[in-house]
């Protein structure tokens, strides 16, 4: 079985966890938040914006031409990189802050660039695929909001994060940023429902 051409990698803090940037975490993050968005709504950031419009630019480029512009492909790998750290942090994954830009950090995504032509029928369709991780997503979405609320409370009070509810958070931002690069036409494999 092939592996999916996008990968995030991350090792969760579990203990000795600081408590202090956890319970102000939210206020930490807020240029973060502004530039590449949250987890919990969906929302991009102004950074997200722009690559919902690139990818916009892109649908055409390559249902017309064939090609994805390695320019806006660069710049979208850059902003997942970037949201993937900042959902980690916010999501109380790491206590390390998010570097602006592309730093070293404890989280890692690879992207593997399509081999060949790509899949027009997908590209064309791209939204209409989409849908079924729409409707799961939304589901979960708020199961995870929750879930970091009650990691929040209990990495303040203890210190400590318990393995299971890291591990939930893991297989969202996984599947999350798997779901994003294929929207914004970074890869034509369909995506998993799954948080390995």
């Amino acid at each position: 079985m092939t592996p999916y051409p996008v990968s995030v990698t991350i090792q969760p803090a579990l203990e000795n966890r600081n408590r202090l940037t956890t319970a102000f975490r939210l206020i930490l993050a807020i240029p973060h938040l502004i530039l590449v968005g949250d987890s919990g709504s969906g929302e991009g950031g102004l950074l997200g914006a722009v690559a919902v419009l690139l990818a916009i630019i892109s649908w055409f480029t390559i249902l017309f031409g064939g090609t994805h512009i390695a320019g806006i492909r660069q710049f979208s790998s850059f902003y997942l990189r970037w949201r993937v750290r900042a959902v980690a942090y916010v999501m109380l994954l790491t206590d390390e802050y998010p570097p602006f830009g592309d730093e070293p950090y404890p989280t890692g995504t690879t992207i593997v660039d399509p081999v060949g032509p790509r899949d027009t029928v997908s590209v064309a369709l791209r939204l209409i695929f989409g849908i079924p991780h729409f409707i799961v997503l939304w589901i979960l979405m708020p199961v995870w909001c929750l879930l970091t609320i009650v990691t929040w409370f209990v990495i303040v009070i203890t210190g400590d994060c318990p393995p299971g509810l890291a591990g939930f958070s893991v297989g969202m931002l996984r599947w999350v940023t798997r779901v994003q690069a294929y929207m914004l036409l970074m890869v034509d494999e369909y995506p998993p429902f799954s948080f390995e």
